[in-house]
Parts: C-alpha cells; sequence; structure tokens
C-alpha cells in the first residue's frame, strides 16, 4: 500500500512539475512585450534608459534559464511574483479572485452530482420505455451545449421573460443560481452516461437476481446493493471533470460578469500579465492534480478487492 502511495505522490508531483515548465514555455513565446505594454505610455515620459532598469528590475532581460529557475523556486515557497499590471504580488490578487472561483466550482460540482445521480437512478426506475430513453437521450444534449451559449439563454428567459432571478444587483446566493446551473448542466453529462451504463451493467450480475428471488425490491436492490459497485468507476470521471470544471468556470464568469478567475485571467491576457497567467495555470494544475491524487486513494479504500490486490 505504501509503495502504491509514493508512486502516485511521484506522479502527481511529475504532472506538476511539467504543466509550470510547460506553462513557461509556452507564455515566453507570447508577441509582445508586457513591460512595453505597461510602461511604454508617451503620457509616462520615460526614457529609454527608464525603461531599461525597469525591465532589468523585473528580469525580463536575464536568460530564459534563469527566469525558469529563478520562478520555480519562487513557486516553490509560495512566491508567484509580482503582477506587472497591478503593480501588487500575484498572490495577493489571487485572494481576491479564487474564493469567488471556488464558490462557484464547488456549488456547480454538486449540483451536476446531484444531476447525473437524478438521472441515472430515476431512468433506471421508471417502468416506460419511452420515457426512460428520453431520460437517457439528455446527457448527450448537455454534453453537446456551448457554456456561453446556456449561460445567455438561462439569463434570457429566468432574468429577462421570467423575472425569477435577477442578474442585475443579486444578492450573494441569487448570483450563484444560473452560473450554477450554467456549469452544472455540460458536467453532468459525461457522469450520467457513464452512470447509467454501470448500472445497466451491475443489474445484469447474478448477485442481483439472488437478492431479487429473495423478495427485494427493485428499488431496494438499486440503493443498497448497485449504487455502490456503479459509482465506483464513476470516482475517475468525476476527478477528471474537475478540470473541465475551472475551465467552464472562467467562461461563466465572463458570461455573467463575476468577479472570480475568469475576470482576472481576461485581464492578464490583454495585458501579458505572464506572472498571472503562470500562477493561474499552475493553481489550476495543482487542483487538478489533487482531485485525482485523492480519486486513486480513495479507491483502495471503497473497493476490497483492489485493496487487497495491493497488500498483497
Amino acid at each position: 500500500m505504501s509503495r502504491y502511495l509514493t508512486s502516485r505522490i511521484a506522479q502527481a508531483l511529475l504532472v506538476l512539475w511539467a504543466a509550470f515548465t510547460a506553462s513557461f514555455v509556452l507564455l515566453q513565446f507570447l508577441p509582445g512585450d508586457a513591460v512595453l505594454i505597461k510602461f511604454l505610455n508617451p503620457e509616462l515620459g520615460l526614457s529609454p534608459e527608464q525603461l531599461a532598469e525597469i525591465r532589468l528590475a523585473y528580469g525580463a532581460d536575464a536568460p530564459l534559464w534563469q527566469q525558469y529557475g529563478h520562478s520555480l523556486l519562487n513557486f516553490l515557497r509560495g512566491d508567484f511574483g509580482y503582477s506587472m499590471q497591478a503593480g501588487v504580488p500575484v498572490s495577493d490578487s489571487l485572494a481576491t479572485s479564487l474564493p469567488p472561483t471556488l464558490k462557484l466550482a464547488a456549488s456547480g460540482f454538486s449540483a451536476a452530482l446531484l444531476l447525473a445521480v437524478a438521472l441515472s437512478f430515476l431512468s433506471s426506475q421508471l417502468g416506460f420505455g419511452w420515457l426512460r430513453a428520453a431520460l437517457q437521450s439528455l446527457p448527450s444534449l448537455f454534453v453537446s451545449v456551448p457554456v456561453f451559449w446556456l449561460g445567455i439563454m438561462l439569463i434570457q428567459v429566468f432574468s429577462f421573460r421570467l423575472g425569477w432571478v435577477p442578474v442585475i444587483n443579486p444578492g450573494p446566493w441569487e448570483g450563484l443560481v444560473l452560473p450554477t446551473l450554467t456549469l452544472a448542466v455540460p458536467i453532468s453529462a459525461p457522469l450520467a452516461q457513464i452512470l447509467i451504463r454501470n448500472i445497466d451493467a451491475v443489474l445484469t450480475q447474478p448477485f442481483v437476481a439472488v437478492a431479487r428471488a429473495k423478495g427485494a425490491s427493485r428499488s431496494w436492490v438499486l440503493w443498497r446493493h448497485v449504487a455502490r459497485n456503479a459509482l465506483l468507476p464513476t470516482l475517475t470521471m468525476a476527478g477528471i471533470l474537475f478540470g473541465e470544471l475551472l475551465a467552464g468556470a472562467v467562461v461563466t464568469e465572463a458570461v455573467f460578469g463575476l468577479n472570480g478567475l475568469g475576470s482576472l485571467t481576461q485581464q492578464a491576457v490583454a495585458n501579458q500579465d505572464t506572472a498571472v497567467l503562470q500562477a493561474i495555470v499552475v493553481i489550476s494544475a495543482t487542483s487538478f492534480v489533487l482531485i485525482n491524487l485523492l480519486v486513486d486513494l480513495l479507491y483502495p479504500v471503497l473497493d476490497p478487492r483492489l485493496r487487497t490486490r495491493l497488500e498483497g
């Protein structure tokens, strides 16, 4: 078991290093110069010598290998550098923008899980074939809906036409309703698809027939015997979808005008603020890796067969 744990942690660290290195290299090839975008303004009246001093202070003229090593060491110490445009530490910008995104991501992921479970178990309980087929076709529809289009349509219907949810000066929880739905619908689709297939596969197992022969109802067998076996493979997909959840949160924040990582990313891209972009990439990769590491570590706990194989 300890060997399995060590292997998974080593793989997680390798992925984080690869994400940092790839983002650093790609950001270096962006056209333009963040220092010039910020300071090459005629109104500032800076001379070429002053611009050179500023570039030296930010380390923009240092060799790439030196910039890479300096950035990597700083990230290991928790120092993300300074925002070129805001003129403040990147950690301060993240401390302001990250909590709203995490709140939206948590609510969206919870809603996606509830929606996926409801669709899967409801479709397995219904006796009408046409209604069951209709419910099972919903995930294919959900996964094909663009996030930005869904957000705009929800605003149009529930805010402008029905007036149920305000989008102008909403309350702290009212402002999360439509963004949460926008985020949850496409994320729930692959979860529901896998869960429906797993439930159908487990229902054909011999132990289900034995339980039904003893007089157990279909719903009792479904919740007591089928659910645990069907949910286990879904954990892997849930971990993978968390990365898409963060990307979807950025788009959703842009649609609803939320001040989270989405708006921070937009500003950083527009101004080529590489320090902020690097930090956002590393934080997104870290959350993705940690969730998948947690899923890998939960598998031996939830599946006795895997735990026995690892201990053997």
